[in-house]
């Protein structure tokens, strides 16, 4: 059934789309946890370079980036987007414009990144863009702490799912994020990414992924039992039915007040260790990162480009 407007009206007057359950009027111009009304607000629309080989490809991935988040990770990289006001207000209409103008620029995929908070309006845009022409495979691109529920509005929409799979113990989930259910949570909404996707589908031609999920694990220093908790976790319960892509690009911004250990980078030991780990249980699907990657650098300009 497709999304209508006065849907996502009611979506909007009392939001529980995230686990954080915040209960905004969003209609009336509140802000939920996010940060955000029912307003769609984005502060960049355009070709990256910096996902998985799979995801960006030598054509590049059609990011869009979409201002606030339910997580707000103290150590965010993209925190000028997700605590702050950055970003320009865009119409429904207008989105999915942006959607089609990304695939004439030779996007590889449509990226919708950070955009939980958005749910019914991303359905309803991605619904409008592929009646008008959209042929992109949609990769939906998340910090992971979503409501598996509220994701079945996306179902038929997404073909790759990009979760990231951040914290196992509610202690640190709560000291990174004020989360403590982030486990809890981000493991019931892959299940239902997988649910939906099924196993990875590949282009034999290109490489480039058509459908699936990739969890992403970024390794923070200092909690390598954390990842190693994380990846049997994905290993033990999915085997070679996803893929996993273990970051090292952990980048402790200048800004940003961090308590020890996260005040400092992943020593390249520790990066090392988590992926002879990952090969000692047997992982096999995946990526992991060269050196260089934590670097401010990587951050995309959030200039309002594209929008």
């Amino acid at each position: 059934m497709s999304m209508t407007k006065e849907q996502i009206d009611q979506w909007m007057r009392d939001c529980t789309l995230c686990p954080r359950q915040c209960h905004a009027n969003r209609s009336a111009g509140q802000r939920g946890f996010c940060g955000e009304t029912d307003c769609v607000r984005a502060a960049r629309a355009a070709l990256h370079f910096w996902e998985e080989p799979c995801i960006s490809g030598s054509a590049g991935s059609g990011a869009v980036f979409f201002s606030g988040c339910s997580l707000r990770c103290i150590y965010c990289q993209n925190r000028s987007i997700a605590f702050g006001e950055q970003g320009q207000t865009l119409s429904l209409e207008r989105l999915s414009e942006i959607f089609l103008e990304l695939q004439a620029k030779g996007a590889a995929n449509l990226n919708l990144v950070t955009a939980g908070h958005f749910l019914p309006q991303i359905a309803y845009s991605l619904e409008q863009a592929k009646r008008q022409g959209l042929r992109l495979p949609v990769v939906y691109n998340t910090g992971g702490y979503e409501e598996a529920g509220s994701l079945k509005l996306l179902e038929g929409l997404v073909d790759i799912y990009l979760p990231d799979l951040k914290y196992r113990a509610p202690e640190t989930a709560s000291a990174c994020a004020n989360a403590p259910d982030y486990f809890a949570k981000a493991t019931a909404a892959i299940a239902e990414m997988f649910r939906q996707t099924g196993r990875p589908v590949f282009d034999t031609a290109s490489g480039m992924m058509r459908r699936g999920v990739l969890v992403r694990h970024l390794v923070l220093p200092g909690y390598l039992g954390e990842s190693k908790r994380i990846l049997r976790y994905l290993h033990e319960t999915y085997g070679n039915d996803i893929y996993v892509s273990i970051m090292n690009q952990y980048t402790p911004l200048r800004d940003a007040s961090l308590p020890p250990p996260l005040d400092r980078r992943l020593l390249d030991e520790e990066y090392q260790k988590i992926l002879s780990f990952a090969e000692r249980i047997g992982i096999e699907q995946g990526f992991y990162q060269d050196a260089g990657t934590a670097e401010e650098c990587f951050i995309p300009p959030f200039d309002l480009e594209g929008l």
